[in-house]
């Protein structure tokens, strides 16, 4: 299992637990620079290539050739790109939340996803280190989890620059 943002490995708790009580072996690790892993300072250590490779590694560790993965969001394009990448480690593919958007190699993935969404949809947003965290630290993490896991505005989500003097619409949820 890949979690998504805002998400970690506990996402999947419960998915883990099911498939484990059946007999099958259940892993749903913390993304790079997610939980407790390693979080390089460097923003080009954050590329599809080095998380597929992170996750490469670990299928090695686990001593399986192939997996059944499952991914939401930001995870959801990590395992777009493992199965592009790597076709011969996945067994199958579910996705949630993210389609399969094809890779070329004139556009970057967050540009696609600018021309598709603008410059305020979330992914785009985090595009500049710390400029995100910042507004996200100036209303606190409760409120930023609540709004961002609660809304029930349609769409995508956008966070306009500045709207409210953080980003964050207290009416979106």
């Amino acid at each position: 299992f890949l979690h998504g943002f805002p998400e970690l490995w506990y996402s999947w708790r419960h998915q883990i637990l099911a498939l484990s009580s059946r007999g099958y072996r259940a892993v749903a690790p913390d993304l790079r620079g997610y939980g407790d892993t390693e979080a390089p300072a460097s923003i080009s250590s954050y590329t599809c290539f080095h998380i597929v490779g992170d996750l490469v590694a670990l299928i090695d560790l686990l001593g399986v050739e192939q997996v059944f993965l499952v991914a939401h969001d930001w995870g959801a394009i990590i395992g777009w790109y493992l199965c592009m990448f790597r076709p011969d480690r996945v067994k199958a593919y579910v996705c949630l939340s993210v389609p399969l958007l094809h890779r070329n190699p004139k556009i970057r993935t967050v540009d696609a996803m600018r021309a598709m969404y603008g410059d305020d949809y979330y992914i785009c947003r985090f595009q500049k280190p710390g400029e995100m965290e910042a507004q996200m630290a100036e209303v606190g993490t409760e409120y930023v989890l609540k709004n961002i896991l609660t809304t029930r505005k349609p769409g995508p989500p956008i966070f306009p620059k500045g709207e409210y003097g953080t980003g964050f619409n207290p009416d979106m949820t």
